[in-house]
């Protein structure tokens, strides 16, 4: 199974955060990637400067025809048409699709590493895969998803807010 999360902490061309992480979960959908299970949103304070408007981010668990590299090509492919203009490492943006994990491949190219390197001490990436896939294990690691939420500081633990909202999509 692939694990791809997307965030957003900035408004665009009259679109909301929560508008941005929808329309970017529909281009997936355009693009030939099959949508599983998506989480609610989570929303959390921005990192590292948490003066910069708050993350909303969901997880969304899918399959893919391809290899990680075209899935990586696509991606980047819809964060600039959504508008994502890279900057300063990280900077408020519209949006951000990051590959977690492939099918537990583990890779370290030019591009991209997998399983993402930090995908174990994020909370906007761990909560949203307890809810959808409790099962799941670092291809690593060989934890599951509350292991790894368990060897979060507290502070990472109370600062992540799972809202009530869903993502819009078309199917």
């Amino acid at each position: 199974m692939i694990h791809l999360n997307i965030g957003s902490n900035l408004n665009s061309n009259n679109r909301s955060r929560f508008d941005n992480i929808s329309l970017a979960i529909n281009l997936l959908i355009d693009s030939k990637v099959k949508i599983r299970k998506i989480s609610n949103f989570y929303e959390t304070p921005s990192y590292p400067n948490q003066n910069f408007p708050k993350f909303l981010n969901v997880g969304i668990m899918v399959n893919y025809h391809s290899d990680f590299l075209k899935l990586f090509n696509e991606i980047k492919k819809i964060e600039k048409k959504l508008g994502r203009i890279k900057t300063i490492k990280n900077d408020p943006r519209i949006i951000d699709i990051d590959i977690i994990d492939f099918n537990s491949e583990i890779k370290n190219t030019d591009k991209l590493t997998l399983p993402h390197p930090k995908c174990h001490i994020r909370n906007f990436v761990l909560y949203p895969i307890l809810q959808i896939d409790p099962n799941w294990s670092h291809p690593i690691f060989k934890k599951n998803p509350q292991f790894l939420i368990n060897k979060l500081s507290q502070k990472l633990r109370i600062e992540i807010t799972r809202l009530k909202k869903n993502v819009n999509i078309d199917l």
